[in-house]
Order: structure tokens, then C-alpha cells, then sequence
């Protein structure tokens, strides 16, 4: 990409990325064990996509990161209890995901690069859907994604 003077990276996170805050804590977090180590990936994950942007924004290529705004249904988040079933009326629709993927991909660098977003969020803000809810909308995100 830096050769052609061209390109794109999207990097996938989770709202896992977002820490639990300070104590106390509800029950809810207490109970829900193990997503500590997977939640530091996703943050450094984010971390890392302004950092590359950084360094790679002069060579034309963009980096980005994007996380779904709500959970969306796939055989891990079934298997893991986050939604009921794969048709679970909860979960966002997994074209939000690959769509948002596809704008962020084919954005000029500097309309996104170095964006840390929500699917809906950016979605939305391009013009792509009318209306938007979960992260980036009823709760905010995380750190990286309001630079």
C-alpha cells in the first residue's frame, strides 16, 4: 500500500473495548468473567489504528477501526449467551457491520482515517441509514473513539 500510495486497513473491535469504570460495580459485571483479557486486545487494537494512521496517513493509506454498535449474531455471541439466536431481534443486522466496513475502506484518508467508530455512528453520519442506537448513540464509546 505505501509503494502504490494507496490503501486501506479496517481493523475490527468490540465494545469490549470499553472498560467496566470504577466500583462499585453492578452484579452484572461482577458475574461476567473473562472478557478482561479479550476487552485490553480490543482496546489496544483501537490504540493501534490511530497510532498506524499516524505514521502511514502521508503515504495515502488509511486506518481505521470499527466496532459493532450493538451485538450482532453470529455462532460466538449464540454460544457465549450475548444474543438468543442467530435471529435474535436484539442484534444488528450483520450487513451495519459490513457496511460500515465497506465506507470506511472506501473513504477518501482524510475524510477517515484514524477514526475508532461505531458502525451505526459512522453509518449514520455518512448518510448511509436514518437513524441509529446502541454505542456511539444511547451509551458512548471509548476513548479513542471520541478523538
Amino acid at each position: 500500500m505505501i509503494e502504490r500510495r494507496r490503501g486501506a486497513t479496517v481493523n475490527i473491535s468490540s465494545g469490549a473495548a470499553i472498560g467496566p469504570g470504577r466500583a462499585p460495580y453492578p452484579d452484572a459485571v461482577r458475574s461476567f468473567r473473562g472478557g478482561t483479557l479479550y476487552g485490553m486486545e480490543k482496546a489496544a487494537l483501537e490504540r493501534f489504528t490511530q497510532g498506524l494512521a499516524a505514521e502511514v496517513y502521508d503515504d495515502g493509506v488509511s486506518v481505521t477501526c470499527v466496532s459493532p454498535s450493538q451485538v450482532v449474531a453470529t455462532p460466538g455471541t449464540v454460544h457465549h449467551r450475548l444474543v438468543k439466536d442467530m435471529d435474535d431481534p436484539r442484534a444488528e443486522p450483520v450487513e451495519y457491520m459490513a457496511r460500515a466496513a465497506l465506507l470506511l475502506a472506501t473513504e477518501l484518508p482524510e475524510k477517515v482515517s484514524g477514526r475508532v467508530t461505531y458502525s451505526q455512528e459512522i453509518l449514520k453520519e455518512f448518510g448511509w441509514i436514518d437513524e441509529g442506537q446502541g454505542l456511539g448513540f444511547a451509551r458512548a464509546g471509548s476513548g479513542y473513539s471520541q478523538i
